[in-house]
Order: C-alpha cells, then structure tokens, then sequence
C-alpha cells in the first residue's frame, strides 16, 4: 500500500500527482514519443511537431516531480511552461538543420542531443521558483531545518543528469538498428515496417534504462551542511552544532 501511494502523491506537498507525469508513466509515453522522433525527423514541420509532444510532456513531468512544497501561480507556470518548451523545441530545430550536412546514421543521433540539450533547457526552467526561493532540507529524521537555493541547484543538477541517462539506452542503441534495417529487403518493401520495429526496440530498452539509473539515485538526496547558504549553517550551527549532512527530495 505503501509504495502504491509514493507512487501517486507528492512526497512534499501530499497532492496526487498528475498520471502521465508519475514515474510509472515513463516507459509507455517515453516509448511512444521518441519512437515517433525517431522515425519522423527528415522533415521540419515533424521535427517541430514531435519535439513539441515530447517537451510538452517533459513540462507536465517535471512539474509532477518538482521539489518542494512551495505554490506555482498560474501565470508562473504558465511561463515557465512556454519558455521550457520553446527553448527545447528551438534547440532541437536548430540541432535538426545538422542532418542535411551528415549522413544518415549521424542524423539519427540528433533527436538525441536535441533531448539531451533541451532536458538542460526545460528542467531548470520548469523549476526556476526552485531556484529562487530554495527547497526544504531535513536532518536525518526529517526534522525542517530551512530552505536552501544550493540544494536546489544540485537537486536540479542530478535530475538533468539523469534523465539524458535514462534517454541513452533508447536513442543512442536502436540508431545503429534501425540503419541497418532500413537496408534489409523486407523493410524496404514495407516501410511501415520500420515504425513498428523503432518502436519495439524502445519497448525494450527504456523499461531497463529508467530501472537501472533510478536505482543508482539515492533517495532522499544529501549535501554538507557547509556547501549551504551562510545564513542557513549559521542558523543550524546554532540549533544542531555536530549536524554535518542535510537530506533533500531532489524530485524525479
């Protein structure tokens, strides 16, 4: 019972989270997305469509598992909305005029590094408030000590990483299977054979990626009490003189 309600509430505010952007909705809509990038990427209007879907997704994700419990107004999420998805999406189109001047199998690797530089994009942005007003920081009991914007940024940091990582199984392998495919007779024959194969290879490798990586993330995160703000150490030096790590939710 207990992991079936972390797995649909916030673990800082309490409020049930939105379906697609739990964590548990990975691997299906991730699965479906970028083996639509995959296969619709020779032209603009399917790049911008597809890196739309994706970082529109993406938004709802990282709000979803933002961290914190400190409210968004609606004209806040609304900016960060459109400035996430408008810098991924830009990015990615920029990255996509690459393909004209590279060959095929290179071509194939740009949904990736528009993925991974519009996750550099969208996940900072989707949790500036983060950034500005800091995220709680525990002691080891879970006891609130205050809120630091440090632990925000290394909280947003491991994200970031994280998730490019989850992305490289699924779109840095299947690359290499797909060109060879696309040369076989059968696929050449039947081309929408090859939609259907892009996506069985993504119904492989994102179920084993996001298991391994996640399960490489320590969870609560943690810092030194000494790489927080100045303000906030003196007041835990004050309060908890022998504390020397505090624990964060860096989110998902």
């Amino acid at each position: 019972a207990k992991y079936i309600y972390d797995s649909a509430f916030h673990p800082d505010t309490g409020e049930k989270m939105i379906l697609i952007g739990r964590m548990s909705a990975q691997v299906p809509m991730n699965m479906t997305i970028t083996g639509c990038m995959m296969t619709f990427y020779r032209t603009t209007p399917a790049v911008l469509f597809w890196q739309w879907i994706n970082q529109s997704f993406n938004a709802v994700v990282n709000y979803t598992n933002r961290s914190g419990d400190a409210p968004l107004t609606v004209n806040e999420l609304g900016t960060a909305y459109v400035s996430a998805t408008t810098g991924a999406v830009a990015t990615a189109l920029g990255l996509n005029a690459l393909t004209k001047h590279v060959s095929p199998l290179i071509g194939r690797f740009v949904p990736f590094a528009a993925v991974a530089a519009a996750n550099c994009i969208n996940i900072p942005l989707m949790r500036q408030r983060e950034l500005k007003v800091g995220i709680p920081v525990t002691d080891e009991s879970g006891n609130r000590l205050g809120e630091s914007a440090n632990a925000a940024k290394q909280a947003i940091t491991q994200v970031v990483v994280s998730r490019i990582l989850m992305a490289a199984p699924g779109m840095a392998i299947p690359p290499f299977i797909m060109n060879t495919l696309e040369k076989k007779a059968f696929l050449k024959v039947s081309p929408t054979s090859i939609s259907a194969s892009t996506l069985s290879d993504f119904k492989l490798f994102p179920c084993s990626a996001h298991v391994i990586i996640l399960s490489f993330l320590r969870y609560p995160s943690s810092m030194s009490v000494t790489s927080l703000e100045a303000e906030l150490q003196a007041k835990i030096r004050e309060t908890y003189p022998e504390l020397r790590r505090v624990y964060f939710n860096k989110g998902l």
